[in-house]
């Protein structure tokens, strides 16, 4: 008989558990590469109602009613995503709705893409500029401390909180 193989636990498994533990029931998502495993996990989950979105600022809105409805959510998209939301972002900061964020970052470390490089750079400051808390994170070891914090600051500030997680966590693309 084959012995099974062993299954590695990553940093999204653990962000996943980070979630069901913070009491996140709904995360919207524009498909992802970066957050690939994490989506997979919350689709999959009984726990979590994974939604597929067209555009990222339709997840501003839907975990704004979410929060309304009494259920704490998370919205997943790339650093080009935050662009796309911006005008959304004012909707959170003037109703106090907490937000939590987990942005997947392009056009820094080893990206090879010039398209990404614009957004990339300003999403820090784009965020924070619409009243988001920032926490960038360049290490992989800790990527679920940091999520988990961010969650409860979230939550318990009634704030906008983004994690941006680098390129060196999420690896980089190479162009052949």
């Amino acid at each position: 008989m084959a012995k099974k193989k062993k299954t590695e636990v990553t940093w999204a498994d653990r962000i996943f558990d980070s979630f069901v533990h913070g009491g996140i029931r709904q995360v919207a998502y524009v498909p992802d590469a970066g957050h690939a495993r994490l989506i997979s996990l919350c689709e999959r989950s009984s726990k979590v109602r994974a939604v597929p979105l067209t555009t990222e600022e339709e997840g501003v809105a839907m975990l704004a009613g979410a929060w309304l409805g009494g259920h704490r959510g998370a919205l997943l998209m790339q650093s080009s995503g935050v662009g796309n939301c911006i005008n959304m972002f004012s909707v959170i900061q003037e109703c106090r709705f907490p937000l939590f964020s987990l942005v997947t970052m392009r056009g820094e470390f080893g990206e090879f893409n010039p398209w990404q490089v614009p957004m990339g750079d300003g999403t820090a400051r784009a965020l924070a500029n619409a009243g988001a808390l920032i926490k960038p994170v360049d290490d992989v070891s800790r990527v679920v401390e940091t999520v988990t914090a961010a969650l409860t600051l979230a939550f318990s500030t009634y704030r906008s909180v983004a994690v941006l997680i680098s390129q060196r966590v999420i690896g980089y693309k190479v162009w052949k």
